[in-house]
C-alpha cells in the first residue's frame, strides 16, 4: 500500500512538473543539458513531495506540526529515505533520457525502431541512417534555405548526396 501511494505521489509530481515552463529552459541546448536539468528538477520536486507526504503522516498521527523538524532530525530514517531518493534519481535519469530521445526522433519512432522489422528495400542500416540524419542536421544548420534551392551550390549537391541513400528506391 505504501509503495503504491509513493508511486502515485511520484507520478503526480512529474505531471505537475511537466506543466512548469521552466522545464523548457534547455530545449535548444545539447541533449545532455535538458536531460540532466529535467532529471534534477523532477528529483527535487519528488524529494519535497515525499517530505510533504511524511509531514502529512506525521500530522495525522496526532503530532503537533511544530515537532516535525525535531522528528526529522532525531527519529526519521534518513538512510532509507536517501537510498530511495537515489534510486528515484537513477530512474528519472533513465526516464528523461528515453523521453528526450523519443521527443528528438518524433512520436512513435522509438517504438518503431525497437519493435518493428526494417523493410529489406532500405539501403542503409540504422546506424548509417542515423549518421546521415545527423549529417543532414549539421548541413541544415550551416546553410540558408535559398542555398538548397539553387542546384549549382555546393550545399545543394551535399543535400542530394545525403538524401540519395536515405530515399527508397
Amino acid at each position: 500500500m505504501l509503495a503504491t501511494v509513493a508511486a502515485l505521489v511520484v507520478g503526480k509530481a512529474v505531471l505537475v512538473a511537466n506543466k512548469i515552463s521552466l522545464l523548457r529552459r534547455y530545449d535548444r541546448a545539447p541533449l545532455i543539458q535538458p536531460i540532466l536539468f529535467k532529471t534534477a528538477f523532477y528529483w527535487v520536486i519528488v524529494f519535497f513531495a515525499r517530505l510533504l507526504e511524511r509531514f502529512v503522516h506525521f500530522a495525522l498521527e496526532g503530532n503537533p506540526p511544530g515537532d516535525f523538524l525535531p522528528y526529522l532530525i532525531t527519529t526519521f530514517s534518513w538512510h532509507r529515505f536517501s537510498a530511495i531518493s537515489l534510486w528515484i534519481l537513477v530512474l528519472f535519469l533513465i526516464y528523461v533520457t528515453a523521453s528526450e530521445f523519443s521527443h528528438l526522433f518524433g512520436p512513435g519512432e522509438l517504438r518503431r525502431l525497437f519493435f518493428t522489422s526494417r523493410p529489406s528495400e532500405l539501403q542503409l542500416n540504422r546506424r548509417q541512417r542515423i549518421r546521415e540524419l545527423l549529417r543532414l542536421s549539421r548541413l541544415m544548420d550551416a546553410h540558408l534555405i535559398h542555398e538548397f534551392r539553387d542546384p549549382t551550390t555546393p550545399a545543394h549537391h551535399e543535400l542530394i548526396d545525403i538524401l540519395r541513400p536515405l530515399a527508397r528506391k
